[in-house]
């Protein structure tokens, strides 16, 4: 594990500790962010501590074509008047996130994460999708998209199947654009019911690279749909 100098470089992935702990330090700029989620790697960290970095092995990676929408989701997004959009309240979804995590066991999304991803907003990285219920927000997540690849950041539900409509929204729109994945990180039993899948480090690592490098434009993150129409 070694502390990261002032420069956007970091120790090769390979040196990451059995947990996944790359490097301590640095800060939450843009160019050191992009920087790390184009080598595959991400901040995660508690008030209270210096920035980690890491990169797990393996990982916990979604492609959007595979996404699993159970029989009850489907009912859930046909029933619930669920509408669905994308960058129409990025600030408040990562708020929500956060509000959400500090509920349950406390957030690792602190002021210093919230104003480092929205200022990635502004520049076209960082994006929302939001779940809608008669005009008001129930649920979404947020997340990077950097080339070709999505990198899955936190979701919220108010209501039932709120964040797993977003996360359905979100897949059928990588997939009309190309995406080649999304990037969850970690491993968990609630991702594997998604369809995700734990890959090497190595593997995705080489995903990641032929990902980034595809040229696209943030104009293809105004969208808007009905969740019953969903495929």
């Amino acid at each position: 594990m070694a502390s990261l100098p002032k420069t956007y470089t970091f120790p090769p992935l390979e040196a990451a500790s059995p947990e996944g702990l790359l490097a301590v330090g640095g800060d939450l700029s843009p160019d050191r962010l992009l920087s790390a989620y184009r080598q595959g790697i991400f901040p995660w960290f508690s008030d209270g501590q210096p920035i980690l970095w890491w990169s797990p092995d393996p990982r916990a990676i979604l492609y959007p074509a595979r996404v699993h929408i159970s029989r009850s989701l489907r009912r859930s997004m046909r029933t619930q008047n669920l509408q669905i959009t994308a960058d129409r309240a990025f600030d408040r979804i990562i708020q929500a996130c956060a509000e959400s995590r500090t509920e349950r066991e406390g957030t690792w999304i602190t002021s210093g994460i919230q104003n480092a991803y929205c200022a990635l907003h502004r520049m076209g990285y960082a994006h929302s999708v939001e779940t809608w219920q008669n005009g008001q927000l129930v649920g979404g997540l947020y997340g990077l998209a950097i080339g070709k690849a999505f990198f899955g950041e936190s979701m919220f539900s108010r209501v039932a199947d709120a964040s797993k409509t977003a996360l359905a929204g979100l897949a059928a729109s990588l997939t009309t654009q190309g995406y080649h994945f999304i990037d969850c990180q970690v491993v968990s039993r609630h991702l594997n019911s998604l369809g995700a899948q734990a890959v090497p480090r190595k593997r995705f690592s080489c995903e990641l690279e032929q990902a980034v490098q595809i040229p696209v434009s943030a104009a293809t993150w105004d969208w808007e749909v009905p969740a019953r129409e969903l495929p």
